[in-house]
């Protein structure tokens, strides 16, 4: 890989190019060509060889790193990352192919205390740390986007509006699990990279300027000590287009179907709704098909592998047919309910909370913050839901550091908070303390 950051951009004779690369130039022209063209082409690093002298390269290099790493969700069961990009100044760009290397142990011993510049970090940790990538420090200029308040917070758009420059943003779906990796895509995820750092300072210039930088430092490291959500237990109720089916036995086969098909998306690391759509198991268990004949019949049956694993389906089906645990209509009832029934399920609550947004939308406003980042709704209902016996700002205070909200938040709304608590009992409470 070259070192785009030092030294003068050279001449570019397109005459020189290989048609591969001339491809990739088209598809991000005219702004970025030139750029493109002095790394032409790009490739992947795969062996163990090229991969410790990239780290090498890398610890040399100085200041934050870019760092970014492509699925193949929507193709593929699992979330790994196919292809990892790390940038660095004073180094260039890298493109590293995870299932070949495996682990980046020893990239992540030479760079984990740096700081990591990511565009919606949250989405790509996991997957990074999966290969034992794991950041101690993290700038998200997706999140600082949202922070400064920016009407939209892509990548391409943040990118051309606090540096003027456009980038293409055609590959974003792509499965990134195919190889060889077109040199078009390669162009794409090394763009991805190569302006992200100047974009961090960009980013960073503008919250100082809000007066925003510790809300951002405080929004980062929760982002990075978020732990991943535990999966669902009844995951096959979030098939689109169960709600048609009603009888307790039918639902056990539709289980059994998303069930059956999850395994075997698991074992292939295929997208399940590639193998087959929701609403043919949808069907399938709607009709209760008596016989594997009449299951393959069925017309709205469909999809790659309804045919091919028909065995798999049937023998789902005959399992739903003749379990006793039979599914209740409705799923484990959350301790707090929606919003929407709490005026006839819970008045107090519900007043509570209307009460309580309307006073930190304002303070939403006043700061320039979007609302869900300021508090999130989830937070809000819940202390609405279940207030503090006491209602004192040390007790609000307490409350929301329980639910998880930063000191920044809570110094922002846990007085509006009990302010409209307050009014909604007309028993004014005089605050005891914690302000800040």
């Amino acid at each position: 890989m070259s070192d785009s950051s030092t030294g003068s951009k050279p001449t570019i004779d397109p005459a020189s190019l290989d048609p591969q690369t001339i491809d990739a130039l088209s598809e991000v022209a005219p702004v970025t060509a030139a750029v493109v063209a002095e790394r032409a082409p790009l490739t992947v690093i795969s062996s163990r060889t090229d991969y410790l002298e990239a780290v090498e390269s890398l610890a040399r290099g100085h200041g934050p790193l870019a760092v970014d790493a492509e699925r193949a969700s929507g193709f593929r069961y699992s979330q790994r990352a196919y292809l990892i990009q790390v940038f660095r100044r004073g180094a260039g760009i890298f493109l590293f192919d995870p299932p070949a290397i495996g682990r980046f142990d020893e990239l992540n011993e030479a760079i984990r205390h740096e700081e990591w510049v990511l565009h919606a970090a949250s989405q790509d940790l996991a997957c990074l740390r999966e290969v034992g990538l794991d950041p101690t420090k993290i700038f998200d200029t997706e999140l600082g986007a949202r922070l400064a308040s920016l009407p939209r917070v892509g990548l391409g758009t943040v990118v051309e509006e606090l540096l003027g420059v456009y980038l293409a943003k055609e590959h974003s779906a792509a499965d990134w699990s195919t190889r060889p990796l077109p040199q078009s895509w390669l162009v794409y995820a090394a763009l991805d990279v190569e302006l992200l750092v100047d974009l961090r300072d960009a980013m960073a210039a503008l919250l100082a300027s809000q007066r925003k930088s510790g809300i951002a430092e405080q929004e980062f490291q929760a982002v990075l000590d978020r732990e991943a959500k535990p999966a669902k237990t009844d995951a096959w109720r979030r098939m689109s287009g169960l709600s048609v089916i009603r009888s307790p036995r039918n639902l056990a086969v539709a289980r059994e179907l998303w069930t059956a098909r999850d395994e075997y998306a698991r074992e292939i690391d295929s997208a399940p709704g590639r193998l087959i759509p929701d609403s043919s198991l949808v069907a399938a268990a709607r009709i209760l098909p008596s016989s594997k004949r009449e299951l393959a019949s069925i017309r709205e049956f469909s999809g790659r592998a309804s045919r091919s694993e028909i065995q798999r389906w049937w023998d789902a089906i005959e399992r739903g047919t003749q379990t006793d645990d039979l599914p209740a209509q409705r799923g484990p009832v959350e301790s707090v309910p929606p919003a929407r029934v709490w005026a006839d399920r819970n008045p107090p609550a519900d007043r509570r909370l209307k009460l309580a947004k309307a006073a930190i939308a304002a303070v939403s406003e006043l700061l320039s913050i979007p609302l869900e980042n300021l508090l999130m709704p989830e937070t809000l209902r819940r202390l609405a839901w279940s207030p503090p016996e006491s209602l004192t700002l040390d007790a609000i205070r307490s409350a929301l550091e329980d639910l998880d909200a930063r000191p920044w938040q809570i110094d922002a709304t846990a007085q509006v908070i009990l302010d409209a608590f307050v009014d909604l009992d007309q028993t004014p409470v005089e605050a005891d303390g914690g302000a800040s």
